[in-house]
């Protein structure tokens, strides 16, 4: 489902998207407008379902994270009660930060960010001892070069 947006709403989303924690006097004299009308715009965008729940983003290195890892995963299991089992599995792991199902050869894709490569493989050994998987591919990433949360509005 769109929602429709116009000029003032995509300003109000872009400093959002930018800092979510600005002030709404901040918000509003950046996007041309007066305090209340922004916050009735940004009350009717969560409502709408457009913005979600507020976090902040951390810094996996500073906090030792320094390993980030993509991992590929193929399966020959596609039935209801294996896909059930692998997305619980996934989901009570911290480290998976991301997963992805996807179209083609490669059945899911997960972002996994872990202190070193022991970390990964307390992970991988945990991971494949609750779920079976046909074949797990994994990718260190070397160097991040973009990543961001922010959506082209």
């Amino acid at each position: 489902m769109s929602v429709r947006l116009d000029d003032t709403d995509r300003k109000i989303l872009s400093q959002l998207q930018q800092d979510a924690g600005q002030s709404l006097d901040e918000i509003a004299r950046k996007v041309g407008s007066s305090k209340t009308p922004v916050w009735n715009r940004i009350r009717k965008l969560r409502d709408a379902g457009v913005i979600g729940p507020q976090t902040v983003i951390l810094d996996a290195e500073a906090l030792g994270f320094e390993a980030c890892f993509f991992v590929l995963i193929r399966t020959s299991e596609h039935d209801g009660e294996w896909q059930k089992l692998f997305l619980d599995v996934l989901r009570k792991r911290p480290e998976v930060q991301e997963a992805h199902r996807l179209a083609g050869e490669i059945d899911y894709i997960l972002k996994v960010r872990v202190r070193n490569a022991r970390a990964y493989d307390a992970f991988y050994q945990a991971m494949i001892s609750e779920v079976k998987v046909h074949n797990v591919t994994a990718l260190l990433s070397m160097e991040e070069i973009k990543s961001t949360t922010a959506l082209p509005i």
